[in-house]
């Protein structure tokens, strides 16, 4: 039987998963099996520079903190998986995506986004999402586009007042 001490340091790591779920906007659990600890660190500090960490747990840690939290991911707690903890939404999700394009090896399983769980193809979409200042650009064009529209259109008015004065 496991000691009391052995115990509690299962909770505690238990306990801290959970934190670390409820405090990050992303949570990404992916295969890393056949990385170069240099690919792996490539990532991680990819994902430091975004406020993400990546981590690995037992699954069976893994699977007491999400029934914690009443997230069913039972499914893809198979094999030697890590986890991604990011602060933002979108960031995280688009590095670690482009990374998998890169790297076969890395196996994107399942995510936890905004607290609900999302399958593979929903992380492909948030992927896919233009970065938040590409976001800002295309709007700022778009309400430039009008802006130019009308000063085109008073030009003409006014050129049009100008031609009936004479």
């Amino acid at each position: 039987m496991a000691s009391e001490k052995i115990l509690n340091e299962k909770k505690q790591i238990v306990s801290e998963i959970v934190d670390k779920i409820k405090n990050s906007e992303s949570v990404i659990l992916f295969q890393y099996q056949g990385l170069t600890v240099s690919e792996l660190t490539e990532l991680r500090n990819k994902l430091k520079e975004v406020n993400s960490e990546v981590r690995v747990y037992k699954n069976t840690m893994l699977k007491l903190a999400c029934d914690e939290l009443n997230i069913n991911i039972d499914d893809f707690l198979e094999g030697p998986n890590a986890i991604l903890f990011g602060t933002d939404l979108l960031e995280p999700v688009k590095i670690i995506s482009n990374y998998a394009k890169d790297h076969n090896k890395l196996d994107i399983r399942v995510g936890i986004l905004s607290g609900n769980v999302a399958e593979k193809d929903v992380i492909k979409e948030y992927a896919s999402i233009p970065s938040r200042e590409g976001l800002l650009t295309m709007l700022a064009s778009g309400m430039i586009a009008y802006v130019r529209d009308l000063s085109i259109a008073l030009n003409l008015y006014a050129e049009k007042m100008e031609g009936e004065e004479k």
